[in-house]
């Protein structure tokens, strides 16, 4: 079939959890359909950035567009509107007449939207299937978590204006795509009944966690993830303060890396710490990880599953977690994985990683064979090979008029 994949990031350089996971979906689709491929990006696509891309595509096409957040008076005016405020604020017509575009001339199959941001642009494309993957709900729906009244009642109404938002998405769309149980549970009480849903969750890959890193190095942490997105700052900045100085007082030569993207702005508001090596983005992450005695996921929010979670236990590097962290994966605290959800538990199993190397051992050994049982790429990519051919089959005995699979 030929599937036009819409996305609001650019899969290379795959250096967030959403990137990996368009990237690796991107794969699985190629091997067995023709992909065209509109991405809109925030910083544009070098040529390095585009041969693996357009290896697996028949085409790709990268838009750049600056990221725009709603002001107050767009919150306000979105009341009178069935999208939330930061959809409209974001709508870029550029994109949106390269969409139509291409639709014309492709005459896709099947149009696949990964992300709510770019569902609106799939409207625009009659006679087709829609599929909508990794609507990311499960964030929102904590409202109850915030600090204060005043923050409970303003995420209190985002969640009422974005369940009704995906309520009203959901009618034009033949399936919905989510990344755990937990996803699942909210989108099927929003999607029509007739709307297939199907659980696809993040990966790792398995296959390329076989590398020579060399052998990990003891009394040595390591963070990946970008500090630009808050819940990581969130993470690190509770790590540094209130973990670290406890572990460091027991074990002084402890070091903590940190990779990923990061401005001064939340440089400058890291705590202050000893130990601490920042090495910003790295090109190939799992080189770092591997070498690492122990990764460190002291998540407090955000929505998803982990892949740092997954490509760590991969690459055979215990984790120690926030419940958090691990939400919506299937991992044992204790068997797989080790949950500490206090500052002072957090301290104490780590520090039991780092001083026993046949904890280690055993955690790595587990982690690993966990992943490749559930998680690895390959067999999540067919998934949602299986969930495109079993909608488009429906589609096609359903109303065979409106859609003929295969069209050229």
């Amino acid at each position: 079939m030929r599937i036009l994949a819409l996305t609001s990031w650019w899969p290379e350089p795959a250096d967030n959890g959403i990137k990996l996971r368009i990237r690796h979906l991107l794969r699985a689709l190629a091997r067995n359909h023709e992909i065209h491929l509109v991405a809109l990006t925030h910083d544009g696509a070098n040529t390095s950035q585009r041969q693996e891309i357009d290896q697996l595509c028949a085409s790709a096409m990268a838009l750049s567009a600056p990221q725009k957040n709603p002001r107050r008076r767009d919150v306000i005016a979105s009341l009178w509107h069935v999208q939330p405020a930061s959809v409209r604020v974001r709508w870029n017509s550029q994109w949106s007449a390269v969409v139509r575009a291409q639709a014309a001339a492709l005459k896709p199959d099947v149009v696949l939207s990964i992300e709510l941001a770019t569902v609106v642009y799939a409207y625009e494309i009659p006679g087709v299937v829609r599929i909508l993957d990794d609507p990311e709900l499960v964030g929102l729906s904590a409202w109850h978590r915030a600090s204060s009244a005043p923050g409970r009642l303003r995420a209190w109404l985002t969640w009422q204006k974005q369940r009704s938002y995906v309520r009203y998405l959901l009618r034009s769309f033949d399936a919905c795509s989510v990344v755990s149980d937990a996803e699942l549970d909210l989108v099927r009480r929003l999607a029509p009944s007739d709307t297939r849903l199907a659980v696809i969750p993040n990966g790792a890959d398995i296959s390329g966690g076989t590398g020579d890193w060399g052998e990990p190095q003891p009394d040595t942490l390591i963070y990946p993830g970008s500090l630009t997105y808050r819940a990581n700052l969130d993470a690190v900045q509770y790590f540094l303060r209130d973990i670290f100085p406890q572990i460091r007082q027991r074990c002084s030569g402890v070091r903590l890396r940190i990779t990923g993207r990061a401005e001064p702005e939340q440089l400058a508001a890291l705590p202050s710490c000893d130990g601490v090596d920042v090495l910003g983005f790295v090109p190939d992450v799992r080189g770092e990880v591997a070498r690492a005695w122990c990764e460190v996921v002291p998540l407090r929010e955000g929505s998803g599953t982990r892949l740092k979670v997954l490509e760590a236990l991969a690459l055979g590097t215990p984790v120690v977690s926030t419940s958090k962290g691990i939400e919506g994966l299937a991992l044992e605290h204790e068997r797989h994985v080790l949950v500490a959800d206090t500052p002072e538990s957090f301290a104490d199993a780590t520090l039991r990683v780092l001083a026993r190397p046949e904890l280690r051992a055993r955690l790595s050994d587990a982690g690993r064979r966990r992943v490749a049982e559930l998680y690895d790429w390959r067999v999540i990519g067919e998934r949602m090979n299986d969930l495109i051919n079993k909608v488009a089959e429906r589609r096609r005995r359903v109303a065979p008029g409106l859609q003929r699979i295969g069209n050229a």
